[in-house]
C-alpha cells in the first residue's frame, strides 16, 4: 500500500486547475466523469492531487493498493461509505470512514 492521492472538492474546475498549475506548479494528469461527478488529476513530482466537482463530499486520502477484495476483507466489520466502483479508466475504488470520520480511499489500478 501507498500513498495516490488527496481529494479534494472544488466548485469549479478550470478555475481550480489554473490556480493550482499557476501558483504551485502542478502538471495536469488526467480527467474523466463518474455520474454526474467531474473529476481532475494534478500532479506534483510523486503527489497528486484530485479535484473533483458535482457531488457534496468531503476531501479524502487515498491510498493505492495490489488487491482491492483483500483490503475490503480487511474493512469487513468497518463503516463502508461508497462502492466498490469501477471508473471509466478501469480503476477500482472504495471508500471507508476512519474513526474520526476522516474518509479513506482505497484504489486498485
Amino acid at each position: 500500500m501507498r500513498f495516490h492521492h488527496y481529494g479534494l472538492e472544488v466548485s469549479n474546475m478550470e478555475e481550480s486547475i489554473r490556480f493550482y498549475k499557476k501558483y504551485l506548479g502542478f502538471k495536469e494528469e488526467s480527467r474523466m466523469f463518474f455520474g454526474d461527478e467531474e473529476i481532475g488529476f494534478l500532479r506534483m513530482g510523486d503527489f497528486r492531487l484530485e479535484l473533483f466537482t458535482g457531488i457534496d463530499q468531503t476531501a479524502h486520502i487515498c491510498f493505492e493498493v495490489n488487491h482491492l477484495e483483500v483490503v475490503m476483507k480487511r474493512f469487513c466489520d468497518w463503516r463502508k461509505i461508497e462502492g466498490p466502483y469501477e471508473l471509466q479508466n478501469g480503476w477500482q475504488s472504495v471508500f471507508y470512514e476512519g474513526p474520526d470520520g476522516e474518509i479513506i480511499e482505497f484504489l486498485q489500478l
